[in-house]
């Protein structure tokens, strides 16, 4: 009797302790051999590359800047190469100056083949001054100035916003945030002008016949709306001056003699 009850125990416990092993790597799915889900990597598949990066575009005259950093005043092309703005890398500096020892020049060779571009230099240039002048102006807005301007752009009868973009990416127009810069009210130039403007009133006053003054006053009511992002040159800061009252003001004038 003892013995059938120890050969019976034997065999519960073997029975009992016979788990399922999991030998091998798993499949490429993080998966364990019979259906099992073993632990997966976070970030979806491994070892992805990094993706191309855009071709950086020199113009003629940091070209011509770093030369002479190098060749003249005996720079290291790194030292060279962080002397402009926005910097270059070592490579790009060492390119520059091979190519001005092999063929003496600084200037990039024309473009070639395709449909060549839309805008001049000069154009471009002038779309570049726009975004200077106003940080927070719009890419559609940039569009209809160029469409109205019969001066600078009377070649142009119509434009995409993608081809506005890819102008101001090539002169290193990039997007930012836009900080928002508060008038300086008391500066010397403000000062002048205030002065200017009293002087020329008492002389008004001294004068014959005698005249009458016209005073225009404004009552400023503020209109929640302001942009938050907006473009400049690579490596300086998008502003937009800030009035008095924030966000964009609607006027209402009155004039009294």
């Amino acid at each position: 009797m003892n013995n059938q009850l120890g050969s019976i125990y034997r065999q519960t416990t073997t029975q009992s302790c016979n788990f399922p092993t999991m030998d091998g790597p798993g499949n490429e799915q993080g998966q364990q051999p019979g259906g099992r889900r073993g632990a997966r990597m976070r970030g979806g598949r491994q070892n992805r590359g990094r993706g191309r990066r855009g071709h950086r575009r020199i113009s003629d005259d940091i070209r011509a800047t770093i030369v002479d950093h190098v060749v003249n005043h005996g720079l290291t092309m790194a030292e060279a190469g962080r002397r402009v703005q926005p910097n270059i890398g070592r490579s790009t500096v060492s390119s520059i100056v091979q190519t001005f020892r092999r063929e003496n020049r600084t200037a990039k060779l024309p473009q070639t083949g395709g449909r060549g571009r839309l805008f001049t230099p000069q154009q471009e240039e002038a779309i570049c001054t726009m975004v200077r002048a106003n940080n927070a102006m719009r890419l559609r807005e940039i569009q209809r100035t160029i469409i109205e301007d019969n001066d600078v752009f009377e070649n142009i009868r119509t434009v995409s916003i993608s081809t506005i973009d890819r102008v101001l990416h090539r002169n290193q127009m990039s997007m930012k945030q836009l900080y928002r810069v508060p008038f300086q009210r008391n500066e010397d130039r403000v000062k002048e002008i205030r002065y200017q403007y009293v002087q020329r009133i008492m002389e008004l006053e001294s004068s014959e016949p005698s005249h009458n003054f016209v005073y225009m006053d404004e009552a400023g009511f503020n209109l929640t709306k302001c942009r938050r992002r907006g473009r400049n040159v690579i490596g300086q800061r998008a502003t937009v001056d800030l009035p008095g009252q924030r966000g964009g003001n609607m006027l209402f004038q009155s004039m009294a003699s």
